[in-house]
């Protein structure tokens, strides 16, 4: 059955070019489109489609408040489109915690240029998120992370705290608990899904997290600043995105940025080196999973999030052989259960969690 699609943006060039492009693919049906906030609300409760594509910024309703009220009113998987400006990637998280499951850069030059490399990747989109884990039933608001300890008094975190957004699934309680050790890295890998994922295991961790952490976020070169910056102030752990020479320390997270490769070497140093294009992923989870292993043996953690294909396997496979441990989120709690798929059905988890459990099972194992 074919994937039934609603393309909501005020330019009419671009709906029309969306929606040729969505409807190339036999498997994929434009059934309405829109050209602001209120008409796409309107229109989702009237056609019910499986995917909503959404641009942020249109007159009358502007897309994340559109996409708080489709949570509310009838939940559906949006794909935002988002500018590749710093700008931009702020209004994209605001628009992941509203509820939407994922973001596609908007760049007109792009569809022009490579076709068929849009089209692809765009329809590849639609299609994994019709697919997704996200039971959309109900809406709650996350809970309120605890301030930055380095946050002046009186500036509030209202700009970066997470919006009303669907329930997570109920999971099943581990079978054991997380074995105690004194690691010397925590090392986390994740892409669809990963932004709300994140924050919300980060923001369970205390400031005295007593390992260093690196995070590694499939996301685009103009959206990982603001993603680092938007964690730290969310999170009592610091957070920066990652630069050549960055010294790992406890209580800090290093996010690695987009488009490039980050590794870690034995002197507790961070290495960012340019993105090779012989890799589907620029930052790639092996990548710095392989080199975790290689650096500190069996004193890694790692932690497999939600995400599609299976980035992390290879990486996981060598810390298994050096001694470390593994941890994979649960089918239940992810939105694309592909990434921790791939390393559970490889048999390189040591322990399975509900997104919910993780951020605190990271506490109790560190020491």
């Amino acid at each position: 059955m074919a994937v039934k699609v609603l393309v909501v943006d005020d330019s009419g060039f671009f709906r029309r070019r969306v929606s040729e492009i969505l409807s190339s693919d036999l498997n994929i049906q434009v059934i309405g489109t829109a050209t602001n906030g209120r008409e796409a609300i309107d229109q989702a409760l009237a056609l019910k489609p499986d995917v909503i594509t959404m641009d942020y910024e249109m007159p009358m309703m502007d897309g994340i408040t559109a996409v708080r009220q489709i949570m509310q009113r009838c939940p559906t998987p949006v794909l935002m489109f988002s500018s590749l400006t710093h700008e931009g990637a702020r209004v994209t998280l605001d628009a992941l915690d509203a509820g939407a499951v994922d973001f596609l850069p908007k760049n007109f030059e792009d569809i022009s240029r490579n076709p068929d490399k849009v089209k692809q990747l765009l329809c590849e989109k639609v299609h994994s998120i019709s697919r997704s884990n996200r039971r959309f039933s109900s809406t709650v608001t996350a809970p309120a992370a605890a301030p930055h300890a380095a946050r002046p008094v009186g500036v509030s975190p209202s700009s970066v705290t997470a919006h009303a957004r669907p329930a997570a699934p109920v999971h099943t309680a581990p079978a054991s608990a997380p074995r105690r050790k004194s690691y010397r890295l925590v090392a986390i890998g994740t892409s669809t899904g990963g932004p709300v994922a994140l924050q919300r295991v980060l923001t369970q961790l205390p400031g005295n997290f007593p390992a260093p952490i690196v995070l590694i976020q499939h996301m685009p070169a103009a959206f990982t600043k603001a993603f680092a910056e938007r964690l730290d102030k969310l999170c009592k752990i610091s957070v920066k995105e990652a630069e050549d020479g960055d010294v790992l320390r406890p209580g800090l997270a290093l996010l690695a940025p987009g488009g490039k490769q980050m590794m870690v070497d034995g002197r507790g140093t961070v290495r960012i080196l340019p993105g090779d294009e012989r890799l589907n992923y620029r930052p790639c989870v092996d990548v710095t999973f392989g080199s975790a292993a290689k650096a500190y043996g069996d004193k890694v953690l790692a932690v497999v999030l939600t995400g599609m294909g299976a980035d992390g396997r290879e990486g996981a496979r060598m810390l298994k052989q050096s001694g470390s441990q593994v941890w994979a989120q649960d089918e239940a709690s992810c939105v694309i259960y592909g990434m921790p798929m791939a390393v559970v059905k490889a048999n390189l988890s040591d322990a399975v969690y509900g997104l919910d459990d993780i951020g605190r099972h990271l506490s109790e194992a560190c020491i």
